[in-house]
């Protein structure tokens, strides 16, 4: 058997499945039969399932799918801290396409690394910014940060209070009313990902 990774906890009694203790946290696993691949697609959705109760339980921070201990993955020392300071808080992510996609530049094109790199960069999507600030308006979250997904799409994570999950989910119906011609989809609650970066916060 070996255990696959699901996510790092504060305390074991936030944990329904097996666990392993990580100096002062702890990590929720599955049992997984050797000869089961990690990508077999039952494993994916019990992993999901899992992933969905204990987030239903407490907040904690995901991990990479596809982890299996040992070895023990690498532990960050201030992760005790953000799960102390976001323990009534999840993540939700909007996903929205480009206001003006740009195609992705091919390597072959370019004399150097850097230029291309340079390229790269600026094919990189943008929202358009009134869709931006009203997203940003109607959640009311603690933080938000954007990231380009690929030339075609951005994303948004955003820091929610757990009990504010209903009032995020309703402004997302108000952001498709008042942005018809904007495509995007708001998901979660998730667990921290990109706000398990304490430096960021």
């Amino acid at each position: 058997m070996k255990s696959l990774v699901v996510g790092i906890h504060l305390h074991r009694e936030d944990i329904h499945v097996d666990a392993v203790a990580a100096g002062e946290l702890w990590l929720s696993v599955l049992s997984v039969p050797d000869e089961q691949p990690v990508a077999d697609r039952d494993l994916v959705l019990r992993v999901a399932k899992v992933r969905g109760e204990l987030l239903d339980r407490a907040t904690f921070i995901a991990v990479r799918y596809g982890a299996v201990v040992p070895p023990l993955p690498a532990i960050r020392p201030e992760w005790r801290d953000v799960l102390i300071a976001n323990r009534e808080n999840v993540e939700m992510t909007l996903k929205v396409a480009a206001a003006s996609p740009k195609p992705r530049p091919r390597r072959e094109d370019f004399a150097s690394g850097a230029a291309y790199l340079r390229a790269l960069h600026d094919t990189a999507a943008a929202a358009d910014d009134s869709f931006r600030d009203a997203a940003e308006r109607a959640f009311g979250a603690l933080a938000t940060r954007w990231r380009a997904r690929d030339n075609a799409s951005l994303e948004m994570a955003a820091l929610i209070p757990r009990a504010r999950i209903e009032e995020v989910l309703a402004a997302g119906e108000a952001l498709k009313r008042d942005f018809p011609r904007v495509p995007f989809l708001l998901s979660g609650p998730w667990p921290l990902e990109v706000f398990a970066d304490a430096d960021q916060q």
